[in-house]
């Protein structure tokens, strides 16, 4: 299936521990975008959601390459069955590789981890630096108290309200691909307002 999108960059969690139903979700989003044949890029990581996200593609026989600092190698948390796994020195250059070629950029439910990655991105987007939808998406409205601090940070003038359009929100793993296609244009002229 072809859907214009090539390849994107997915943030998701490494917990074991979370209610079934997220990583579900997490190996749902992986079969709707190995069957699309879209390549995904993530953290590497072989359990929980991370798990998961990659089994889904997997089973669809799609293209996943994690990207992972050394040190979570040693570690043994890389997954073993991969498309492709590089290995980074620091969290620092993970990051920059997970979003460097990617059509967009998609937050599943997760923890600090994720919160820094989603943040960051969305700090590089409202600068001007990554152009590319941002989608979030909201299984069993985990990311309801983001919205609302989002929303405050707007309501308060510390963001400005043209902000609001830096990401779009899917209720659902199928609702992913839409709100990619569907997302607001931003352009590098977003970064004039960028202070408010």
């Amino acid at each position: 299936m072809n859907t214009g999108i090539t390849s994107v960059c997915v943030y998701c969690a490494s917990s074991r521990r979370v209610d079934s139903l997220y990583h579900n979700a997490a190996r749902e989003l992986g079969t709707v975008l190995g069957t699309s044949g879209i390549t995904v890029i993530y953290g590497g990581g072989g359990i929980g959601s991370m798990g998961a996200l990659a089994d889904g593609v997997l089973e669809k026989e799609g293209r996943i390459i994690g990207v992972i600092p050394r040190f979570m190698v040693d570690l043994e948390w890389a997954h073993p069955h991969l498309s492709e796994l590089r290995i980074v020195d620091t969290m620092h250059e993970r990051k920059q590789q997970m979003i460097e070629y990617v059509d967009a950029a998609i937050a599943l439910p997760g923890g600090s981890g994720t919160f820094e990655e989603l943040f960051e991105v969305l700090s590089l987007k409202r600068l001007g630096l990554f152009l590319k939808p941002i989608v979030i998406v909201n299984t069993n409205d985990y990311f309801e108290s983001f919205l609302t601090l989002m929303d405050r940070c707007i309501r308060e003038r510390f963001m400005d309200e043209r902000h609001s359009n830096l990401f779009s929100v899917a209720k659902e793993t199928a609702d992913v691909l839409p709100a990619i296609r569907n997302a607001h244009p931003w352009t590098k002229e977003a970064r004039s307002f960028a202070a408010v």
